[in-house]
């Protein structure tokens, strides 16, 4: 499964976002399009853009109204400095005919904001996306985000993944994707899951190939699928597939426009976003990891034990000599 940029890790808790305290900006005057609900919540999500910043462009009917924003500003000299890394082709385009300069995840392997859609959000700020078909390009840029924020209208806001009744995409590699197919729906039998290859072109006789090459599964399921982790190791555990559309643990901050207005919520962090420091070293800036000592490992493993973490979820960082244990989904590292 994609884990999220260290710093916006969600809390493990099962707090409910949708019932927690919003911010909300003043409701429309007037009766508006679903598509004008989109470009109010893209345009809100640019405000948050900042002079010198690296951003992931989404792609969709939502991402872009924002990619847009972010071309006009820069035009007027609002913003500048900006460099954008596209999530699909079709935004690579729609991006430099706004004159955006552009890079990629080799150049910008930390990216400071992603802005993207998404056609499902439940109530802990899960995502389904891809329904679009650039789901695999969207997670690897939205994985390297500090920030990402997800913009909807209303219609988006589901009960739990798969909720809508619509697609869960899959995608898969080519070969034999019949036999990946019958695969994925066996692992969901229980949801009453139904599997269809994504097709287009007249009459549906042809299959749709992504940005990558690859096919594209879409799963529709009657019922809850419970863990989404669980499930996503399951799905991702198939030979032949490549990725799936379940965003999990992601989105850090979700902006939703409807008839009463604009909502903006953000995911809570574990601890209020304070560190965790259980044992402190004093060393030389070139000390090496692995000899912590017997204590600081006990200690370490003691706090694993009490917040229920991963050892993998244990960061170390350098501060000024001082070397702080800091929870971050990273191996040990200097």
């Amino acid at each position: 499964m994609a884990i999220a940029y260290p710093h916006y890790l969600k809390s493990s808790e099962k707090s409910n976002l949708f019932e927690q305290p919003m911010v909300a900006a003043a409701p429309p005057s007037k009766v508006v399009t679903q598509d004008e609900l989109k470009k109010i919540a893209a345009y809100k999500a640019v405000e948050f853009v900042q002079s010198g910043m690296v951003l992931g462009l989404g792609t969709g009917s939502t991402a872009k109204h924002a990619v847009d924003r972010i071309g006009e500003l820069l035009k007027t000299g609002k913003l500048n400095n900006i460099i954008g890394i596209p999530t699909s082709k079709k935004t690579h385009e729609q991006a430099e005919n706004l004159g955006i300069p552009l890079s990629d995840l080799d150049t910008h392997p930390i990216i400071d904001m992603a802005i993207d859609g998404a056609d499902e959000v439940d109530p802990l700020m899960n995502l389904v996306k891809g329904r679009g078909g650039s789901l695999l390009r969207e997670k690897m840029v939205e994985t390297a985000s500090k920030k990402f924020i997800v913009i909807v209208d209303g219609t988006k806001l589901v009960d739990y993944i798969g909720g809508s009744g619509l697609a869960m995409p899959v995608e898969i590699v080519p070969f034999c994707w019949k036999f990946t197919l019958q695969r994925l729906e066996m692992l969901f039998t229980d949801a009453g899951c139904v599997g269809k290859l994504r097709t287009e072109g007249e009459g549906g006789g042809v299959a749709y190939v992504t940005d990558n090459g690859n096919y594209i599964i879409d799963l529709y399921f009657d019922k809850d699928i419970g863990d989404l982790k669980a499930a996503s190791d399951a799905i991702l555990r198939l030979a032949g597939v490549v990725e799936h559309g379940m965003f999990i643990d992601m989105a850090t901050t979700l902006i939703v426009a409807g008839e009463s207005g604009v909502t903006i919520r953000n995911k809570e962090t574990n601890h209020g976003g304070a560190e965790i420091v259980p044992c402190v070293l004093f060393c030389s800036s070139g000390f090496p990891y692995p000899y912590i000592g017997a204590a600081g490992v006990l200690l370490g493993l003691s706090l694993i034990y009490l917040q229920k973490l991963r050892p993998s979820q244990l960061l170390v960082q350098k501060m000024d000599g001082v070397r702080k244990w800091k929870k971050g989904p990273q191996y040990l590292r200097s």
